[in-house]
């Protein structure tokens, strides 16, 4: 202990002043004890209760404090909230006691805000003046941050080993258990305090004490018996150095014994001493399942693919005698030569030498261009992955013609000239059969046309010699009404017009001005007879009685031309103006079924006959509102399709039809109506109408929602020659 005086005064007791305050360090310390002082490399402070004394350079650079700084602080004010109070109570008691103290642990707050951690040793020390603490220093920050640091590293390991999913466990020198994680526990079933600190960590493996594989690499002299106990199933890791692995099946692991696969690795000190190992384990019992089902597999597999092996080979066989021995030429081509061919390709070419391997396809076709134009029809057949089905004229090793029929078909569709199969079969005698039929089925169709123009001629002279009297006899006692009332409709239409522009003059005056009498009986005149419909109507009446006069009279021509065959009345007509005309004749029988939807389009002139095709549309109409019970919906719908074509729709949403009812709707005297209320021919003879214009009539029908039937017309009419016969 330094000696500051040879005075010696009391201690000063809690509660008194010191005697050092007040006075100034100078006065205290002389120079040569703190050059001493300086001279101490640890930290060191000096203070007498309350004001610090001195401190040497190295607790000013410890603290980051100027000595003056210092001296004019507590020799407590340095350290951090938490630590003045201890560090206070630690002086006094310094100053009180004479004994050496224990040393304190605190927290200093330097100039620049860091936190350093010190332990600080207080002696007692006497002075002239009176006591002093003598406090030296101990920096311990770099060894606490060690400390926390070697403690985080210990928790974060600790951590790992405990929440890693594999089993793992961990012994040390002695074999002993330090290290049981949630994963064994799970595995074997024993929890960790039950083994921890033992050194019998067999008994979660085996029934019977047995070393460990970890315990072997700790223990050098258990190694020679690796080899007895793992034997080939034991390797050397081929990642982790010194380390080994092993599988192995352990029947007392779950009641059912569990495959394991094991990985030991020694543990070693800084000096290269083996402290301890740890071992992870995988449970692979599934992997191992899966890989015995797959060898049995596999073995299955090797056993069909034998049996198939022999399979094939006999269907091989079975093959080539079907091939040999077929009715059918069979042979297999590659690009332009023939690889394969059976003993009938042979005998239908006429092979005298019977083979036909080797020989260029082109050799049996009667020119080039027969056989490119086989190829180019049947590639692309078979790159769709279809059969091609052909007949054609093919020629014979002796230059004889004959008739095939052959099927071609390939198993490489991608490459299908790599290999072609063929199956010719020789129809010769039935190509000639067939032309012969042919022959005589034209000379039949040419006497049966020959036929019919007879009998065409004499019913159209018969017709001629009854209908030509009846026809100009009714043509004469028509014309005649047909004349007179004509006229009268036009002397009508005159004074109508007269008249009921005289009544439009009379509407110009106010009639309030007339006498209330007249002007009464004139209102109530009007309002009897519906003077604005009449006005309205009157019109149509008398142009509707002029259609139907005109109709009269193409009545009485229909029948004067009836008896000449050659009469044309092709003509350009308006299809829609056809349409909305038919439609107005059969309106009566229509609206009260059903509501009329027009849906015309913009239509050119066709060529036609106007008159049959109207027929045609009033059979459809009526036959539309014929489907429709109660009330229903009739659609109109006409459109030009590419400019060539006009399509006419009548659409109804009535009971519709079944399949089986739409066949057979354009046979004669079909119909679903009941007895008298139907003939049949309406659509057999529409049917017929349209069939001569060119064209043709479609029909979709689904039961219990409606039918559509459409026409379609071409615009410039039939060829001259389909027209006549039609």
């Amino acid at each position: 202990m330094l000696e500051f005086a040879s005075t010696a005064s009391p201690a000063p007791q809690p509660g008194n002043r010191s005697p050092l305050q007040g006075l100034r360090p100078d006065q205290v310390l002389d120079e040569q004890l703190t050059t001493l002082l300086e001279a101490v490399s640890a930290p060191v402070l000096v203070h007498g209760g309350e004001q610090v004394l001195f401190a040497n350079t190295a607790m000013q650079r410890l603290l980051g404090y100027p000595l003056s700084d210092l001296q004019a602080m507590p020799h407590y004010a340095w350290a951090t909230q938490d630590f003045i109070a201890p560090l206070k109570a630690y002086g006094e008691r310094c100053l009180r006691e004479t004994e050496a103290l224990p040393t304190l642990e605190c927290e200093a707050m330097t100039a620049n805000g860091s936190t350093r951690y010190l332990e600080v040793t207080a002696r007692h020390n006497e002075s002239a003046q009176g006591p002093l603490v003598l406090l030296t220093c101990m920096d311990l920050s770099d060894i606490r941050h060690v400390q926390m640091s070697l403690l985080d590293v210990g928790r974060v390991m600790q951590q790992i080993l405990e929440n890693n999913p594999v089993p793992t466990l961990v012994l040390d020198a002695n074999c002993r258990v330090t290290h049981w994680n949630s994963g064994c526990v799970q595995l074997t079933g024993i929890e960790a305090f039950d083994i921890i600190g033992s050194t019998e960590a067999w008994r979660a493996f085996y029934p019977e004490p047995r070393p460990l594989l970890a315990e072997m690499l700790i223990h050098e002299e258990l190694r020679p018996q690796l080899q007895a106990l793992y034997g080939d199933a034991l390797k050397p890791s081929s990642l982790v150095p010194k380390a080994f692995e092993m599988e192995q099946f352990y029947p007392h692991l779950r009641g059912t014994g569990r495959w394991i696969f094991c990985t030991a690795v020694p543990l070693f000190d800084v000096q290269g001493k083996t402290v301890g190992a740890i071992a992870s384990m995988q449970d692979v019992t599934e992997r191992r399942g899966a890989e015995d089902a797959l060898k049995r597999h596999q073995q299955e597999l090797e056993r069909l693919v034998a049996i198939r092996t022999a399979d094939a080979l006999k269907s091989h066989l079975e093959l080539d005698a079907f091939m040999e021995n077929a009715s059918v030429g069979i042979l297999c081509t590659s690009g332009r030569q023939i690889l394969r061919a059976n003993k009938k390709f042979a005998e239908v070419f006429e092979l005298d030498d019977g083979s036909a391997v080797g020989e260029y396809t082109r050799r049996f076709f009667p020119d080039r261009k027969a056989y490119t134009d086989l190829i180019r029809q049947t590639i692309p057949v078979l790159k769709r992955g279809e059969s091609l089905a052909h007949e054609m004229s093919l020629t014979t090793a002796n230059g004889n013609e004959i008739w095939v029929q052959m099927i071609a078909y390939t198993s490489d569709t991608q490459d299908p000239t790599a290999c072609i199969w063929w199956l010719l079969q020789d129809r010769s005698d039935v190509m000639r059969a067939q032309m012969e039929l042919v022959r005589n089925y034209g000379e039949m169709k040419q006497a049966n046309a020959r036929l019919a123009e007879a009998q065409s001629q004499l019913l159209q002279s018969e017709k001629l010699a009854s209908i030509g009297q009846l026809a100009a006899g009714v043509a004469h006692e028509i014309n005649n009404p047909v004349g007179f009332v004509s006229s009268n409709l036009s002397t009508m239409r005159r004074y109508m017009e007269s008249m009921l522009q005289l009544i439009g003059l009379f509407e110009c005056v106010t009639i309030e001005q007339l006498p209330p009498q007249v002007h009464g009986q004139i209102k109530q005149l009007r309002k009897a007879a519906d003077f604005d419909f009449i006005h309205e109507d009157l019109p149509l009446l008398l142009q509707e009685s002029e259609d139907g006069l005109n109709r009269v009279k193409k009545i009485v021509q229909d029948l004067k031309d009836f008896s000449r065959v050659d009469q044309s009345d092709w003509q350009d007509a308006d299809i829609n103006k056809g349409l909305e005309s038919t439609l107005n004749v059969v309106m009566n029988e229509v609206k009260y079924k059903a509501e009329i939807k027009r849906d015309y389009g913009q239509l050119p002139a066709v060529r036609c006959l106007a008159a049959q095709l109207n027929q045609v549309f009033m059979n459809l109409i009526v036959n539309a509102s014929h489907a429709i019970e109660q009330r229903g919906e009739i659609t109109l719908q006409t459109r030009c399709e590419g400019g060539d074509w006009v399509c006419i729709s009548v659409i109804d949403n009535g009971s519709g039809m079944p399949p089986e009812v739409q066949r057979r709707i354009f046979d004669p005297f079909f119909t679903t109506k009941a007895v008298g209320k139907g003939t049949g021919l309406g659509l057999s003879l529409s049917f017929s109408i349209v069939k001569k214009h060119g064209g043709r009539i479609e029909v979709e029908s689904t039961p219990g929602k409606g039918t559509c039937f459409k026409v379609w017309i071409p615009v410039r009419g039939p060829e001259a020659g389909e027209a006549k016969s039609g």
